[in-house]
């Protein structure tokens, strides 16, 4: 399965004859290549580096030396290999087996993905906490969140649902994708504009609670107020874990399912923020009231619309 139609076999003594031109135009076309002499594996990862590659140099020998240390990544062999190809190299492969590094390629991956979930996530999350208090500054409204309050959020709400993304399992195609582009940013364009987009929703429905407590509420002041707002927003982040956790749609059982820890999350973190309303020396302290039946039909509505909008985004 090594060589193609229309694929080159190259050997070292023609190799030898190519100028650093020739090479460098060839060697994409070529699949193998056979009676390479040390100086020449040292050309071959130039040429190809040359060409904008990332190369892997596998090597076991004394000979392979060069190469590896050449490579952006040096793999040695750790059983046979020699230990100047061992110091040489980036990575030692301890049982020698070609298919562990597909499988470290494929962990790379997949913490590379949980990086960005994580980022994403706290960015979305932080950020709508921000705009919430800076909206409602602008709008001359009363301060919908209090310092203490922005603390629970900070140590409890999100530190939950986001360590739980540092294990999320690899999604089914991760070893189907092209490699990323080493000079491509974690904050792309797209990133940012989908953290703008979910921090704003989060930011939106925080205030609509809070603004909707304090007009059509009988009685209601800003600190009631405010528990809405504060409830409404807490929530709000916990179900926005799953348009982190996934770009596609994860309503499917099997992908709900697939991070027990994310599951166990959610559960600790809503059963959390219920007690901070409703534990009374808790509350006294975050300065929060406890909820009546007509706040939660405001509170879980608006908490699910940004989760509810990410995995219609998700599905289309």
């Amino acid at each position: 399965g090594i060589l193609e139609p229309g694929d080159e076999v190259l050997e070292g003594r023609e190799l030898a004859r190519l100028s650093k031109e020739e090479l460098r135009e060839r060697i994409p076309h070529v699949s193998a290549l056979s009676r390479v002499t040390p100086e020449e594996k040292l050309r071959i990862v130039e040429a190809l580096q040359e060409r904008g590659e990332i190369v892997a140099m596998l090597g076991d020998g004394v000979n392979d030396a060069a190469a590896l240390k050449k490579a952006d990544i040096g793999v040695a062999m750790g059983t046979r290999g020699t230990d100047v190809a061992k110091e040489a190299a980036s990575v030692v492969l301890q049982d020698d087996r070609f298919a562990t590094i597909g499988a470290a390629v494929e962990e790379g991956r997949v913490i590379f993905d949980n990086i960005r979930k994580f980022v994403f996530y706290l960015f979305s999350c932080n950020l709508a906490e921000v705009l919430v208090i800076v909206v409602a500054g602008l709008l001359a409204l009363p301060q919908p969140l209090l310092p203490l309050q922005i603390l629970w959020l900070n140590l409890v709400t999100d530190t939950f649902p986001a360590l739980s993304l540092a294990i999320e399992p690899g999604e089914p195609e991760v070893m189907q994708r092209p490699p990323e582009d080493p000079k491509r940013a974690i904050l792309s364009a797209a990133f940012v504009g989908r953290v703008g987009l979910f921090s704003l929703l989060i930011t939106a429905v925080t205030l609509g609670a809070f603004l909707w407590t304090l007009s059509s509420a009988p009685g209601a002041d800003a600190s009631r107020a405010g528990t809405v707002a504060f409830m409404t927003l807490a929530l709000a982040q916990v179900f926005h874990l799953g348009n982190a956790r996934d770009r596609r749609p994860v309503l499917a059982w099997h992908r709900v399912v697939a991070n027990r820890w994310a599951l166990g999350a959610v559960a600790l973190t809503f059963a959390l923020q219920v007690l901070a309303v409703y534990f009374a020396p808790l509350a006294e302290v975050l300065d929060v009231q406890p909820l009546t039946r007509s706040d939660w039909f405001v509170i879980l509505p608006l908490a699910f619309l940004p989760a509810i909008v990410g995995q219609a985004l998700a599905w289309i």
